[in-house]
């Protein structure tokens, strides 16, 4: 019975991304159709009534039906973020009685984390700077209203924003996912060296956790579907094919990077790393990535990247309830090759002479910011502002390039996600195998 209800999901989920795939085509087709054909009021009409940020100014009186369903599926995905990532980590370091073995898998958590993100840079630096020679991002007569952008940040804050200042606060802030799992660490640890004396709080975490489990497995069993549908249709309708085309040079080598990194670089790292067959691998993680990019949330992932890592790949509950949720926080790979290539696309368009200093400058960002990225839908796109600031592109022109990027991200920060969440699967893998924790037999089960 749990096969057929695995398999009934992961049908269900490519039906609705094939849907949503193809009624955004439709609906783009019908937007160019209408606003050439002098008839954008009626296209206006089409977009209130549902695909429209019922949020945003001006549509006060707009219905936004997909928005609408869209967004309450994410935020019941946000809901359990700090409490999923909270009793998991604790109750990961409750099950490694081995205070020796909890600092091994956190330095190999670590490094196979930096291992993948540094190569995911090195790729994206060598393949941008190519393009960039070669005048690929050279943008002509562009076009655009200044961007209204976020105010730039040394990315470093982040290390002084893991500790928080106020417990409580902490708890209820999903973008602090970072100070969360610090405090479940300094909880975890606590715990862990006198259990007896604990057994209330032990108790008490493991229930929430078993909760949270109960709660997603609903959300994502019944509510995922139709909510992937929407949520795919919408981003084709409200973005178009127009804004796409003055980018289509960035555009085409992000999502070939990605392709390649997702495709090629996880399963060989795999591969190399525990022994694995990477087909078998990519097949399996294929409903992680599936729904990483129907949604574009890291955190939403969470629950089901938990679920088949435990259940699909062989992983131990101790060792994916400690990695997942950490690499959901730090662990960026595609949004650190998205930055990348995206800052040397502002800087071609701009006009802005890259150095060998810069394209440095601009790795180290990128490897700081992503580290500090929201596991949110659209974050890693804002985020590049930082290292836009760090670099000194903030002209004029670089920020309507930038504005062109915020409008046209949508698809490469779906992609992006679904590289994420599989990079934090491989790399669970990795350190389950380094520590003999990652099962033959589940992983050579035929799904």
């Amino acid at each position: 019975m749990e096969k057929k209800t695995k398999k009934s999901l992961t049908q269900k989920m490519t039906i609705a991304l094939v849907c949503g795939l193809l009624a955004g085509l439709v609906a783009i087709f019908v937007r160019e159709s209408l606003v050439a054909g002098g008839n954008a009021a009626t296209w206006a009409t089409i977009n209130n009534l549902l695909f429209a940020d019922i949020t945003a100014a001006g549509n006060e009186k707009a219905l936004g039906i997909f928005y609408i369903i869209g967004q309450l599926f994410v935020r019941a995905m946000q809901l359990v973020i700090v409490p999923m990532v909270f009793t998991s980590i604790v109750s990961a370091m409750l099950r490694i009685a081995d205070s020796k073995k909890l600092g091994r898998i956190s330095t190999k958590t670590v490094l196979y984390f930096l291992t993948t993100t540094v190569i995911a840079i090195i790729l994206a630096a060598s393949v941008g700077m190519i393009a960039y020679n070669a005048g690929a991002f050279r943008i002509s007569n562009l076009a655009l209203e200044g961007a209204t952008g976020k105010t730039g940040s040394n990315p470093l804050a982040i290390i002084i924003n893991a500790v928080p200042n106020n417990f409580a606060s902490a708890l209820t802030n999903n973008g602090g996912v970072l100070a969360i799992v610090v405090l479940a660490v300094a909880v975890g640890l606590g715990i862990n060296s006198a259990k007896e004396s604990f057994p209330i709080l032990t108790k008490m975490c493991e229930e929430i956790s078993n909760l949270v489990t109960i709660v997603l497995s609903w959300i994502i069993n019944t509510c995922a579907p139709v909510s992937i549908f929407c949520l795919l249709t919408r981003t084709f309708a409200a973005y178009g094919v127009s804004y796409l085309r003055p980018a289509i040079s960035y555009i085409v080598i992000t999502t070939v990077l990605l392709f390649v990194f997702l495709l090629i670089g996880y399963p060989l790292f795999v591969k190399i790393t525990t022994g694995k067959n990477p087909v078998t691998f990519l097949k399996k993680i294929s409903e992680v990535s599936l729904f990483g990019f129907s949604t574009s949330s890291s955190a939403a992932t969470l629950p089901l990247n938990l679920k088949v890592v435990r259940e699909e790949l062989g992983v131990s509950d101790d060792i994916a309830s400690f990695v997942l949720p950490l690499g959901m926080t730090i662990n960026m790979d595609g949004t650190a090759l998205m930055q990348v290539i995206a800052t040397l696309f502002i800087a071609g368009a701009a006009g802005y002479e890259v150095s060998f200093t810069s394209i440095i400058l601009i790795a180290v960002l990128a490897i700081v910011a992503s580290i500090g990225t929201p596991a949110a839908p659209g974050a890693g796109a804002v985020i590049l502002f930082t290292i836009l600031s760090g670099v000194g592109f903030t002209g004029e022109v670089a920020l309507s390039v930038y504005a062109l990027i915020l409008a046209i991200n949508r698809p490469i920060e779906m992609l992006v996600t679904a590289l994420n969440v599989t990079g934090d699967s491989a790399c669970a893998m990795a350190v389950a195998k380094s520590e003999n924790a990652l099962s033959d037999e589940i992983f050579d089960k035929i799904k």
